[in-house]
């Protein structure tokens, strides 16, 4: 049966599709299109069956490593039968868990919500409306149930601090984590594939008057390029929405009581203290393993 040997299972705007591009990019590595299934954790995508999931990696050359990537899968409470799919199907996957510091996470997570229009308010307002946007932060919260369910010894937890740091020894640690045999090589033109300050505002109708090929085409025929382009100008989010010193308070302070959640799970991980730099700092000499 064609299923994965390792999960990327988040966070959500930690850096999950800059790494699921670097490993698909690696000799003897096979990732899943589309990048996130969320097979386990989608109740729509769940009904499709095991042979939609198994056929997802048919196509896998012989001896490959196969891993999907599905941010989905560390989204409690609003996903919360995934484990109970997963570890009847999966018994022993090797994981992967990116973080970075939880309140630049929720600051993209909002900038990413508002450019598919379900944003639309000002920050503050839908921090208060949306509480997932705090508790997708919570990497204690969010991972414990897979330490409970596979061990730690089984989850790689990183930051996308440490991964842009030194992309290469980051890259590196992750094959060895994996048991990839070769070197791998970091792809420098993969390198962030889903930056938040790109992003476009999705309008009514987006698939059928922008995401259609029929449409792009009269746009470029009849609309001149300077017009198209102050268009998308006044779609785009060109500068990163601030917090409220108020908010900001109440974030850090959410997000601290939960650091010392993840560091009970994880002791001796130095990659956690570099995406806290709200918190005290690491102590000096700490570095990578």
């Amino acid at each position: 049966m064609a299923r994965p040997d390792f999960l990327i299972i988040g966070a959500m705007k930690c850096g999950t599709t800059t790494l699921q591009a670097q490993l698909a990019a690696q000799p003897g590595v096979f990732m899943t299109t589309p990048k996130e299934p969320n097979f386990f954790s989608d109740d729509a995508v769940w009904a499709r069956g095991m042979g939609w999931y198994e056929a997802l990696f048919a196509a896998a050359p012989p001896g490959a490593l196969t891993g999907e990537a599905s941010t989905h899968y560390t989204k409690l409470p609003t996903h919360p039968a995934t484990l109970a799919r997963l570890r009847p199907v999966l018994p022993a996957p090797k994981i992967i868990y990116l973080i970075r510091n939880p309140v630049a996470r929720a600051v993209s997570h909002y900038i990413h919500e508002w450019s598919q229009g379900v944003m639309s308010e000002a920050i503050e307002t839908e921090f208060d409306r949306h509480p997932e946007m705090v508790s997708y932060g919570l990497y204690g919260l969010q991972i414990a149930p897979w330490v409970e369910a596979f061990g730690a010894g089984r989850i790689f937890v990183s930051s996308l601090e440490v991964m842009n740091r030194d992309p290469q020894a980051f890259l590196d640690r992750v094959g060895r984590f994996l048991g990839l045999a070769g070197p791998l090589v970091w792809q420098a033109e993969q390198a962030q594939m889903n930056a938040s300050a790109a992003r476009i505002r999705r309008l009514p109708l987006h698939g059928l008057l922008v995401d259609n090929p029929v449409a792009t085409a009269l746009r470029r025929a009849l609309v001149p390029r300077a017009l198209r382009a102050r268009i998308r100008e006044s779609r785009q989010m060109t500068t990163r929405p601030g917090l409220t010193p108020a908010l900001k308070a109440r974030l850090e302070a959410a997000f601290a009581a939960d650091h010392a959640r993840l560091v009970a799970l994880f002791p001796d991980n130095p990659d956690i203290a570099p995406a806290y730099p709200f918190l005290q700092a690491a102590p000096a000499g700490a570095g990578l393993r």
